[in-house]
């Protein structure tokens, strides 16, 4: 049985999103609500994720030829792949917020089933520990906050004794006029 030139497009694409990724999670899902559905792929287009239902076949001739191990075991039951191209937390950040929010944890509904970070496939404990993480703008922002607080402290020093010798003056102009 030949594979159609339709699921050959198909796996291609498949693989070059593999390739392009920077943060992928395979997620499983069964009897997730159309409203849960809905809401969770609302989070991943706000957060620029790309999220769509696959076929376990597709996905794992699409990692073969994208040359990604370690998939295989976890292409069982429904799977819906996550993927972004530019943010290798995003993906791990929508599905436990959404899965925590939705007090998910204890339920099969979603479940991960694992995900991968720049080319390297990781596990659930590590797919946890990478929504954890601070957002890259986040980081950013505390970095240049960090250098900008000794500068900060040199301006605040100077203006105090600014300040002080304000006072002084105003102290001796008070003690002229009493006088």
């Amino acid at each position: 049985m030949g594979v159609t030139p339709a699921k050959q497009a198909i796996v291609a694409e498949l693989a070059e999103q593999l390739k392009s990724a920077k943060g992928m999670i395979l997620t499983g899902y069964k009897g997730l609500t159309v409203a849960q559905d809905t809401e969770l792929r609302r989070a991943f287009r706000e957060a620029g994720v790309s999220y769509h239902v696959v076929k376990n076949t597709m996905l794992r001739l699409a990692a073969k030829e994208a040359g990604i191990e370690g998939l295989d075991e976890h292409l069982e039951g429904t799977t819906a792949f996550a993927f972004s191209a530019e943010d290798a937390v995003a993906p791990a950040k929508v599905v436990v917020g959404f899965i925590k929010k939705n007090k998910l944890e204890e339920t099969d509904v979603l479940t991960v089933k694992v995900g991968m970070v720049e080319g390297k496939v990781i596990g659930l404990d590590e797919v946890k520990a990478l929504a954890s993480l601070p957002s890259r703008e986040e980081l950013i922002a505390k970095m240049l906050g960090s250098m900008n607080a000794p500068i900060s402290n040199t301006v605040n020093v100077l203006q105090g004794v600014i300040r002080n010798a304000v006072y002084v003056l105003d102290a001796i102009r008070a003690q002229k006029e009493s006088a």
